[in-house]
């Protein structure tokens, strides 16, 4: 058996939610499958996965070998073989890049053409994408939108099941994702950014972090407070003029 057809029937079997099955299947076929694909299952070494790693990025890297880690990790539970190879490769630090973001005020008075309401939809209410997508009419009323799903089924986690106030810009139509995240990038972020953009809202109108985190459906708080704590160069300076006021400077 390779490695293929062990991946092939261990992914619809793997339990784990959907969207972290599509990673795993995504690092795989991107970084894993072309070298290793191939080989027999119970052949692939330490050395084999170590030399497939190395020429990936950081994050590549970490994701293939996370991936690597649960294939053999179940193949090991399975009798199949009887050393994970991947379980001693050390894992690459992963230094995250300064979260970028839109604020309220730029969305709010920027033009983005035909996806101008979607844009400011997800910006005004800190969904998913894939909670966006399956959001349908009847999930707005009483004033608030009610996240119950998303796209690939069950929302990311329990928390995820949630309402936020309903603040305007439901889209008449959705936009296909690859080209609203195409017209994104001209203003420097993702789709996933816009989430950021309405947690920042949230701080910035003295929401507390544990209500941000329920309205945002993170199931760790410390997710949440991870982008309270983000400070734009403007609150720097806010900071300075209220110290001069405040102290007489």
């Amino acid at each position: 058996m390779t490695l293929d057809d062990y991946t092939t029937t261990l992914w619809p079997q793997l339990d784990v939610a959907p969207r972290t099955r599509a990673n795993y299947q995504g690092a795989y076929r991107r970084h894993l499958k072309p070298v290793l694909g191939s080989k027999p299952l119970e052949k692939v070494t330490r050395t084999h996965i170590a030399n497939a790693l190395a020429p990936l990025s950081s994050q590549s890297k970490y994701q293939a070998l996370m991936t690597m880690r649960v294939v053999y990790r179940e193949a090991v539970d399975a009798g199949l073989v009887k050393l994970n190879p991947a379980a001693t490769i050390k894992a690459p630090r992963i230094r995250p890049k300064p979260a970028k973001f839109l604020t309220l005020d730029y969305v709010m008075t920027s033009s983005f053409g035909p996806y101008t309401d979607t844009i400011r939809f997800l910006a005004l209410h800190g969904l998913r994408w894939g909670e966006f997508a399956a959001l349908e009419d009847n999930d707005i009323r009483d004033g608030r939108v009610f996240v119950q799903r998303s796209l690939e089924g069950p929302t990311k986690s329990s928390a995820g099941v949630r309402s936020v106030p309903y603040l305007g810009h439901y889209p008449a139509s959705k936009p296909c994702r690859a080209v609203l995240a195409r017209h994104l990038r001209r203003h420097g972020v993702t789709i996933h950014s816009l989430r950021k953009t309405y947690a920042y809202g949230l701080k910035a109108s003295g929401v507390h972090v544990t209500t941000a985190a329920k309205l945002m459906g993170h199931a760790n708080p410390m997710v949440t407070l991870s982008i309270y704590t983000k400070v734009l160069d403007n609150e720097i300076d806010d900071a300075g003029t209220q110290l001069r006021e405040k102290y007489g400077l």
